[in-house]
């Protein structure tokens, strides 16, 4: 059926769907980024967002350097305990829905920092969604968590706010 033909009699032509699951498409498929990136990780995440990887493709088109425009946040790097405060404070200032990508060995578990000014992990103070590991991870993995987290609000969905 073509877009502009009209209903037939056996009600072809009819789409049902429930409001959620319109916002749900339009959220998986228009991720804004916040990247927070402090170390070499922070390069590759420039680098999915480049010509040659092209993050746009999956919807994560533009990042948002403004907490209150973005709904998922790139941690990259090796976090201290002094950053995890403003890491924190963006993140209380992102809306409704929101998603967490921690990128990196360092992000996940402290890397090879071991140290008491180094958090092992960011899952100690902000909720993670998806963890992606490597030293640094490639641009591909960065894409691979953008689209698990995709799969993600298309399943569980996000509640309308």
């Amino acid at each position: 059926m073509g877009l502009n033909a009209a209903p037939t009699a056996g009600g072809e032509g009819f789409l049902t769907t429930t409001v959620n699951s319109v916002a749900n498409w339009g959220r998986k498929n228009s991720l804004w980024p916040m990247p927070f990136g402090t170390a070499c990780c922070a390069i590759e995440m420039m680098g999915a967002m480049m010509s040659r990887f092209d993050l746009s493709r999956f919807g994560a088109e533009v990042a948002r350097f403004s907490p209150r425009q973005a709904d998922l946040m790139i941690v990259s790097g090796t976090i201290t305990y002094k950053m995890a405060s403003v890491c924190r404070n963006i993140y209380d200032q992102m809306p409704e829905p929101k998603w967490v990508i921690a990128m990196g060995s360092c992000t996940c578990g402290g890397g090879p920092f071991d140290s008491y000014a180094v958090v092992q992990g960011i899952d100690e103070f902000l909720p993670v969604d998806v963890y992606i590991g490597g030293c640094p991870p490639r641009p591909e993995a960065l894409i691979d968590a953008v689209m698990k987290i995709q799969k993600k609000i298309d399943i569980e969905g996000a509640p309308i706010v």
